[in-house]
């Protein structure tokens, strides 16, 4: 393809997602359809679906409208593109601009500036303070690609050198020691054999940094009661010898857990909701619970466009009952470990202190935040306990 007709299939696509089509869906969708189009093409329309998303306000004001067409065209703009050369008419190139598309467009300002929603935008501040502006440009950004290597299997300079003779080109993140961040050849991991072996596993620094900061005691009973695909019980696994188990209310989501711990050669037992009174209490509950997954955007930038203020509130209310029925499958001395994607002090300090509060009894014992940064994402993590007496 060339480069004009990728724009144009870019366009086609943006309108189908600003009409409602989650972009992963209209993405597949577009490549089952186009066989015409090679790899590298499918990278490229993807990159401008996702750049377009992930500064959805600012191309518009620079495209001047809020179109597939307009997006691109302030796309170009911003990346100082004629966008005559591309807007050509020609072959698969997207139609000439109009009169009123050369004269439109403006320089975007305030909240709009760092692609965010007004009534976010304080928000942000508020929880970041100087990191505000780092923040929001990150999210602009392209996410990194980490692994975290199995303990289990190997250590992380024997997964690199390993990985380097498949394609794959990765750098150790200094702050995690099991994490690698990688440069080249992100594509070829899932067909890696150290992939297919369980020895590497696909997960965010900061995800990985939360789980390595957990002190467990060996032999610890301990749930993961929001696991999702199962990617924390298993970086925990990797770590030491304990008792594990995996719930979601959703059980679908862990599909794949059983045969990814199966690789990772851990053992993991999956619960319906309906078994967990029977087989509490336990060591360690923890809830890595539906957050707006703010400090993830770059990966998902459609969420930040969908997010709402009623939303959010609704998000809150969900941890908080999350929170309390993890602590009713607790033994007296348990931990409760509350963690989500989020950087809004709504979700994360706000929560766990209304927890507190409502609780008797129980104590926010410690907490930390992992920013966005050029190797992770957005991580809050928080500790509960009874109070001893």
């Amino acid at each position: 393809m060339i480069p004009g007709a990728r724009v144009s299939a870019a366009i086609s696509l943006l309108d189908a997602i600003l009409d409602g089509a989650p972009a992963e869906r209209a993405l597949t969708n577009w490549a089952r359809g186009a066989r015409y189009a090679g790899s590298g093409d499918r990278a490229a329309v993807r990159d401008h679906v996702f750049g377009a998303l992930r500064s959805l306000r600012s191309f518009a004001a620079l495209g001047g409208g809020a179109t597939g067409r307009a997006l691109m065209l302030g796309a170009l703009r911003a990346q100082g593109i004629d966008p005559e050369s591309i807007f050509t008419g020609q072959a698969h190139d997207p139609a000439p601009l109009s009169d009123a598309e050369r004269q439109g467009g403006r320089a975007p300002d305030r909240a709009e500036a760092r692609d965010l929603p007004d009534w976010l935008w304080p928000l942000f501040e508020r929880a970041l303070g100087e990191g505000t502006e780092a923040a929001a440009e990150a999210l602009r950004h392209r996410a990194p690609i980490t692994l975290r290597v199995n303990a289990r299997r190997l250590d992380r300079a024997a997964a690199q050198a390993r990985l380097a003779r498949e394609g794959i080109v990765t750098r150790p993140v200094e702050t995690v020691s099991h994490a690698l961040q990688v440069l080249e050849g992100e594509r070829r991991i899932s067909g890696s054999s150290l992939y297919a072996e369980g020895a590497v596993e696909l997960q965010d620094v900061s995800s990985q940094a939360a789980m390595a900061a957990l002190d467990l005691a060996p032999g610890a009973r301990v749930l993961d009661f929001c696991a999702g695909g199962g990617g924390k019980v298993l970086a925990l696994a990797a770590q030491q010898h304990g008792t594990w188990l995996a719930h979601d209310a959703d059980p679908r989501r862990m599909s794949d857990l059983p045969a990814r711990a199966r690789r990772a050669g851990v053992e993991v037992r999956i619960c319906e909701t309906a078994d967990l009174a029977a087989l509490a209490p336990f060591d360690v509950v923890l809830c890595d619970v539906p957050c707006s997954g703010s400090g993830t955007w770059r990966r998902a930038p459609q969420a930040k466009w969908d997010l709402t203020p009623e939303a959010l509130a609704h998000l809150c209310e969900c941890q908080q009952e999350i929170l309390r029925e993890a602590a009713g499958l607790l033994t007296p001395t348990g931990r409760l470990i509350y963690t989500t994607c989020s950087v809004l002090i709504e979700e994360n300090e706000h929560v766990t202190e209304r927890f507190s509060s409502d609780n008797p009894g129980w104590t926010r014992v410690c907490s930390r935040r992992w920013p966005i940064s050029e190797t992770g994402d957005g991580f809050f993590l928080a500790q509960l306990c009874r109070e001893t007496r």
